[in-house]
């Protein structure tokens, strides 16, 4: 590889390198949402995985069946979360896909 190339291989990776980061960035400012039991249980959470808020209707609310509110909760929690890691794999796929590094586990 003659230093040209090198040069050039270093300016993409440095391209590629922001361009995730600012990616990133904006999918963890993102919110994904998640309704589990016909939108009797709803969940936001950012693209960090930080649960920003969670909606519980009332008739979901069984004091003689809390666990069944608690897997509602459960679920719709880790679907939210699994949807902002989701959109950041893509992303980061899209990003790493110009600089033929596949095979390192991008």
């Amino acid at each position: 590889m003659n230093p040209k190339q090198l040069q050039q291989m270093l300016a993409q990776a440095q391209k590629a390198q922001a361009s995730m980061m600012k990616s990133q960035q904006e999918i963890q400012a993102r919110i994904f949402t998640s309704s589990v039991g016909g939108g009797k249980v709803t969940v936001e959470a950012t693209g960090a995985g930080d649960v920003v808020k969670i909606k519980i209707a009332k008739e979901v609310v069984d004091p003689e069946d809390v666990e069944m509110l608690e897997d509602l909760v459960l679920t719709a929690v880790n679907q939210a979360i699994q949807a902002g890691r989701s959109v950041a794999e893509a992303e980061m796929k899209k990003v790493t896909s110009g600089l033929g590094l596949g095979g390192l586990g991008f």
